[in-house]
This record gives C-alpha cells, sequence and structure tokens, in this order.
C-alpha cells in the first residue's frame, strides 16, 4: 500500500442528515448562514483516490457518493459568550444510500492554519472521512473549531476540553438543523471520534454529553484515536515529543488566554526571540507548518532534535517547575484538561499506535484504559495498530532502529501525521458498524 497522507486526495462536498431534539438555548447551533453544497464527490471518483493512494484496502469500496456542505453555526466561547465555528457536513447519498443515517461527530487534529476549514474537497482528511464513513452510509460533521477558518473568536482554545466539547455539541445541534435543507435523514444515533488533538476533543464531547446533554444526543458510542488525554502526565515526562515546537507553545498561550494564570509575563515561560511574538503566532492566518519552520518563527530549520527545539524556546525553569511541582500554574491548567477519572456509559473504543513518537500511547491512551479499568468498566476496549503500521511502512516489516538513517526520520517523521490514522479510523469504522 502506498502511503496514505491528509494532503494528497482531492476530497467531496459533505451534508449531513437530522433528527429530532433540540438545544435548551436556542441560539447554540443554529445556522449563522444557509447550509450550503460545496460538491459532490461520486462513489467512482473516491474509488479512483483510495485506489490510487492505496486506502482502499482499508475503506473498502465506496457505497454512497457523499455530498459536501459548508456549515457556519453559533456555539459559545470559554466565557459561555456567543461565538460562532464552522465545519463541514458529509451525507451519504445516490441509490442504495437513501435509509436514515447514523450521525458521526469528528475532530480533525491540530492545525497550525488559522484559514483551513474542513468544508474543502481536497482536504486530506476531509477525504479520509468521506472515504471511510460517508461513502459507507454515515453521515459524518466535523467542526473547524474555534478561532478557525469562518470563526470570528479571537484565538483558538487548543486542548481546551471545555470549548472542544461545546464546539462538537453545538456542530451536531447544526448538523440537524442544516439536514432539511441539504436532503439529509439522521437516524437519531451519535457517534464520536477524533484524532490526535481531536481524540482529546472527541472525549471531551463524550463526557460532556453523558452528563449534560443524554436526553438530547444519544450517543451510542465513542472511538477517540491517538489523543492527548493525559495531559498533566505529559508535562513530567523529561523528554519532549516530536513537533514539541508547535504543540506546546499552542498550548501554553492557549491556556493563558483561558486562565490568565499559566505566566505572569510571557518572558518568565519563552526564550527571545520567540518571546516577542508567540502570543500571537498560533493559528496564523499565514503560516503552515513548513513555513513556520523555514521562516525561522518556530525552531527546526537546523534539523534540531525535539529536545533541542523545547530547550531553545522555553525557560528552563517555567518547564521544570511544571515537572516537579504539582501547584505549578502551568500543571495546574493541565490536570483541568485531562480526560481521567470519569466513567462513560456507552461503549468506548481508544486507539493509537506504540511507536507514535508525538502522542505516545504509554503516556495518553495506556493511563486512560488503566484508569477506566480502575472502576471495572468493561465498556472500554483498547487497540495498539503499531503491527500494521510496521508491517506497511517498515523496513523489511519493522521499525527501523538506527535513528541515524533517512529511513528512520521517514518513519517517525511521518507515523502520527500519515501512516497511523487511517488504520486507527479503520479500527473506529469496524467498531461503530457493531453499535450503530
Amino acid at each position: 500500500m502506498s502511503i496514505f497522507k491528509y494532503s494528497c486526495i482531492a476530497g467531496a462536498a459533505f451534508t449531513l442528515l437530522a433528527c429530532g431534539g433540540g438545544s435548551k438555548d436556542p441560539d447554540r447551533g443554529s445556522l449563522v448562514e444557509p447550509a450550503a453544497t460545496v460538491t459532490t464527490l461520486t462513489a467512482i471518483q473516491i474509488d479512483t483516490a483510495t485506489a490510487s493512494s492505496g486506502l482502499q484496502a482499508i475503506s473498502g469500496k465506496a457505497k454512497c457518493d457523499v455530498k459536501v456542505v459548508s456549515l457556519n453555526y453559533n456555539t459559545i466561547g470559554v466565557k459561555s459568550e456567543a461565538a460562532n465555528a464552522s465545519g463541514v457536513l458529509l451525507v451519504p447519498t445516490g441509490t442504495g444510500c437513501t435509509s436514515a443515517a447514523p450521525l458521526l461527530a469528528y475532530s480533525r487534529g491540530t492545525e497550525v492554519s488559522k484559514v483551513r476549514t474542513m468544508a474543502n474537497p481536497t482536504d486530506g482528511e476531509t477525504f479520509l472521512l468521506a472515504a471511510v464513513y460517508a461513502a459507507q452510509g454515515y453521515a459524518v460533521v466535523a467542526t473547524d473549531y474555534l478561532g478557525f477558518a469562518k470563526s470570528t473568536y479571537s484565538f483558538h482554545p487548543y486542548l481546551h476540553s471545555d470549548s472542544e466539547a461545546s464546539a462538537i455539541i453545538d456542530s451536531i445541534r447544526a448538523a440537524r438543523n442544516a439536514a432539511g435543507s441539504v436532503g439529509a435523514s439522521l437516524s437519531g444515533k451519535v457517534l464520536l471520534s477524533g484524532y490526535s488533538q481531536g481524540g482529546h476533543a472527541s472525549m471531551a464531547a463524550h463526557r460532556a454529553i453523558e452528563r449534560d446533554n443524554a436526553a438530547e444526543i444519544n450517543v451510542v458510542g465513542g472511538a477517540h484515536l491517538a489523543g492527548p488525554y493525559n495531559l498533566s502526565g505529559s508535562l513530567q515526562v523529561p523528554n519532549a515529543v516530536a513537533g514539541v515546537q508547535f504543540f506546546v507553545p499552542f498550548l501554553v498561550t492557549a491556556w493563558q488566554k483561558v486562565y490568565g494564570t499559566v505566566y505572569t509575563d510571557v518572558k518568565t515561560a519563552f526564550k527571545a526571540p520567540y518571546s516577542d511574538y508567540i502570543e500571537n503566532l498560533l493559528p496564523s492566518p499565514t503560516l503552515t507548518y513548513t513555513t513556520l519552520i523555514t521562516t525561522g518563527k518556530l525552531p527546526g530549520a537546523g534539523g534540531e532534535t525535539p529536545n533541542q527545539a523545547r530547550d531553545l524556546m522555553f525557560q528552563s525553569a517555567f518547564l521544570a517547575d511544571a515537572r516537579t511541582n504539582s501547584n505549578s500554574p502551568l500543571f495546574v491548567a493541565a490536570k483541568k484538561n485531562d480526560l481521567l477519572g470519569w466513567s462513560p456509559k456507552s461503549k468506548m473504543l481508544l486507539c493509537g499506535g506504540a511507536g507514535d513518537p508525538t502522542v505516545p500511547p504509554a503516556v495518553h491512551q495506556v493511563v486512560a484504559k488503566a484508569d477506566f479499568a480502575s472502576r471495572n468498566l468493561t465498556n472500554v476496549t483498547s487497540v495498539d495498530v503499531d503491527a500494521y503500521v510496521q508491517a506497511t511502512y517498515g523496513v523489511g516489516g519493522k521499525a527501523p532502529t538506527d535513528p541515524s538513517t533517512a529511513a528512520f526520520a521517514q518513519y517517525y517523521g511521518s507515523y502520527h501525521g500519515s501512516y497511523e490514522p487511517p488504520f486507527c479510523a479503520a479500527q473506529a469504522k469496524a467498531f461503530f458498524d457493531t453499535v450503530k
């Protein structure tokens, strides 16, 4: 199977299906503007793309055409103030795909480009959703989150569990509100999933819906994929993760905007020159992952290791305090956004790959599964797709072991963003097929 990358496949236009149930606040989930069909991906187009990319071995052949619908909906910000967010609705359509569909609310991974929207036919993550889920008869709604695309919110509250959950909950409401105008029909069953940041967001929504919205939203299952559920624990790990120069500054500055307590002066957290602009860098209206590095806005152009990139950016005392002091403001903020210590009522799947250098399962997935098991929960299962990743992308079917080789850099540089997602999506699809 050839390497599947989120950015390599042309996408489609989605529409979501609707069913009953209303918000207690009539504005939340209402549409800012009418839902607009962007395009319809035919089953033939989807099959051509999945066959050429190698994804079809995971997705199977398309059973449905997929309508792609752009959404712009009302939601709330971190202080429960009025806000808006955009997103996409993927609707299965065509002969043989006329039955009422379960609705999958999906949460995407970390993004640094402010202008990115999931309502884009060429977005690789959108296409993955179209091929694996919508073309198989699921309706899908995926939010862009606060602060991205059409959202006018002043910042993105990255890895802030409460606002992630509210954006997802209101996307479900928006999908239902849009359904009639785009010819969608929902069964009333709701599924939750997301990858990376989205795994954290989808689990946060799972917890919030079962706690606060169970009468309105019938969640029958959640598949949370490669998510950072144990944020406070991750701060205590001495070695930096791959991508540290993107994820940790995003997290620190976002939590400072949410709580106002993470640091008293940005210069006590970040070293120059990053302290001069870091609070307003992410997400960027003009820069991407690549250009943030090539322009020198973030370290990495010199081939720095994750630890070296971290040490170039952060004041060592700031991170050491979070590692060793349970009263550290950063650690306290992380604890507020951990997703441990709750008990899901519906079935749950956790998925990741043991070799993931960005969101290590040993820090997050394994800890979350043990936490659920400590309360004798039998409705949570956990799967490791590392064997599939190694067999498909490894050297001779095994992960490369020599850090000095190009093969090692390619393998681990692509693991979290390209290799792992389709395998976890396939696990989620198989899981959803049993509960839908």
